[in-house]
């Protein structure tokens, strides 16, 4: 930002992160994340929070995210699910 002296001042974008409950189906319980309002609104198109965090990379994930997306797979596959493989491009 510059004012009309010509100062310059530094500014520093942080991300907005929010305190969010979210209710899992695939573990029937509520979970709670700190996430950032542009994650809440890929989630909300998405449909929910585990078809988001199945589809995600896990390099993109955090520690929490990570260990509720291996909870989520540990239940699928208890109930028989298999993951489907990514297609090669």
């Amino acid at each position: 930002m510059v004012s009309h002296s010509n100062i310059k001042t530094k500014s520093v974008a942080l991300p907005n992160v929010q305190q969010k409950r979210l209710y899992s189906t695939v573990l029937g319980q509520m979970v709670s994340l700190k996430i950032a309002a542009s994650t809440i609104k890929s989630i909300d198109h998405v449909g929910s929070i585990d078809k988001y965090l199945l589809n995600q990379e896990d390099s993109r994930l955090s520690k929490r995210a990570l260990t509720l997306k291996t909870r989520m797979l540990r239940k699928l596959r208890g109930q028989g699910f298999k993951r489907a493989k990514k297609k090669a491009e």
